[in-house]
């Protein structure tokens, strides 16, 4: 900043310095907020702080914050840990940095921040927070007192309740940070809707020094809604279990109890909302199986198999790929019985197909061709049968947003472009085509280890 010159009377002639603006620097880059913060799962207080304490890695925190607010500013060294009690589901922040000050931007305020992410589960005491962990302890068990257990579901190791009503909204208003922070594309759903129910998955847990309680090991959120005239149907829209009994079959366990209670309950079927891969493989294998074991399907499984077996790869056509699929009648059998969809049954039906070739070797390339073409119809469809058309403006005395002429044509410039550009697309569809085969191997292998 400028001084200003003082001067005696005698020297009021001399021009005094101009001032300067003062010039404001910023020198805050700030941190991203999933930088600077850990989350760790813990069901005793003793792993609060705990190297051995489950850390969540990695996490996706774009969920909670604008574009702008991801990074948290004014901190030198900003360290935040997070202990979420899996028991209970609150959150306690342990926030450390060496020094704060405003670089320009503003200081960030870190309590405002994570309750972006816990919203109330977040405890600001930590005494406070180490308490849940003995005042909390039958929360889970309080949840499912009045719920409907599933006897066909239950075993020594675990049981599942459903839950509807009130007691849902109350459940899942604490599981929404652990949603979003762990199933991709999340969004959380409408407690209020009286269609959702909750398959909770439980399991006892004990310890020398207290009493017995429950706790959650995942959960299923399944949507009910009506078919005309008198059927209803399924529709899974989120699954989620706990990252530390993930690959301990608890997933596998959860999709069979909803397949059972679509079977008791007669509805129409069951779908996935957009599932994610590692889902749809857990899916898939339990299916094909279930397919495997449903003798109405043998009959047309063992004639696409035969056929494939004995055809000349050369002199198949495109329009073979129609022909490897179950019939119609197949297709409803399925559904009523299984409760498995169309689009879900014909995936299963590639994994089928697959096993019913052993797989051999020589079987191999007619099978890819048909999965080639199959993969090409789902990414193209109807858009591969259009180039060579045109829609133009054209003068109208007519609504010109309603008026247009289509024309076939064939310039010398588009006709490169599209040269160019289909070398490009094959090799796209190459990709395609080997993850899809990779993911019914992975199905087939997993199906045939079973015992």
């Amino acid at each position: 900043m400028g001084t200003k010159n003082q001067s005696s009377s005698s020297s009021k002639s001399t021009s005094e310095p101009k001032k300067r603006r003062r010039i404001g620097f910023i020198t805050d880059d700030g941190i991203e907020a999933v930088d600077c913060i850990d989350i760790y799962l813990v069901s005793k207080r003793e792993e609060v702080g705990s190297p051995d304490s489950f850390l969540l890695e990695p996490i996706d925190l774009d969920h909670f914050f604008d574009e702008d607010r991801r990074r948290f500013y004014g901190y030198k060294g900003l360290k935040i840990k997070v202990w979420i009690n899996v028991i209970s589901f609150h959150a306690y922040a342990d926030i450390s940095f060496e020094s704060s000050s405003d670089g320009g931007r503003g200081i960030t305020d870190l309590k405002s921040a994570l309750q972006c992410i816990f919203a109330e589960n977040l405890v600001e005491e930590k005494d406070v927070f180490l308490q849940t962990f003995s005042t909390e302890r039958h929360y889970i068990k309080s949840v499912v007192s009045n719920a409907e257990l599933l006897q066909h579901e239950t075993s020594t190791e675990h049981k599942v309740f459903r839950i509807v009503g009130e007691p849902l909204g109350l459940l899942y208003c604490r599981l929404v940070p652990l949603v979003l922070l762990l199933v991709d594309g999340s969004n959380p759903i409408d407690v209020t809707d009286p269609s959702w129910e909750i398959y909770l998955l439980v399991k006892k847990c004990s310890d020398s020094q207290e009493d017995e309680h429950l706790q959650m090991l995942g959960f299923a959120a399944v949507y009910r809604f009506h078919r005309y005239p008198d059927s209803a149907r399924m529709r899974l829209g989120q699954i989620l279990v706990l990252p530390q009994y993930q690959r301990k079959g608890y997933g596998n366990c959860l999709v069979k109890v909803l397949n059972n209670v679509a079977i008791r309950e007669n509805v129409y079927d069951l779908t996935v909302e957009e599932p994610e891969d590692s889902l749809q493989h857990v899916r898939t294998c339990i299916d094909v199986e279930r397919l495997l074991a449903f003798d109405p399907i043998k009959s047309a499984l063992e004639s696409d198999v035969l056929r494939l077996k004995q055809e000349n790869p050369a002199k198949r056509s495109v329009g073979d790929v129609r022909r490897f699929r179950p019939p119609a009648s197949v297709v409803e059998d399925v559904r009523k019985t299984l409760k498995i969809n169309k689009k879900q049954l014909l995936q299963c039906w590639e994994v089928l197909v697959y096993l019913g070739l052993d797989p051999i070797e020589k079987y191999m390339e007619g099978y890819r061709a048909i999965i080639a073409d199959k993969v090409k119809a789902d990414v193209i469809g109807k858009d591969s049968e259009v180039g060579g058309k045109r829609v133009v403006e054209v003068p109208t005395e007519h609504d010109q947003e309603m008026s247009f002429v289509m024309f076939k044509y064939d310039d010398g410039l588009s006709c490169k472009k599209d040269d160019e550009n289909q070398a490009n697309v094959e090799e796209q569809l190459q990709k395609l085509v080997d993850e899809r085969m990779k993911q019914i191997k992975l199905s087939a292998d997993k199906v045939s280890v079973q015992p």
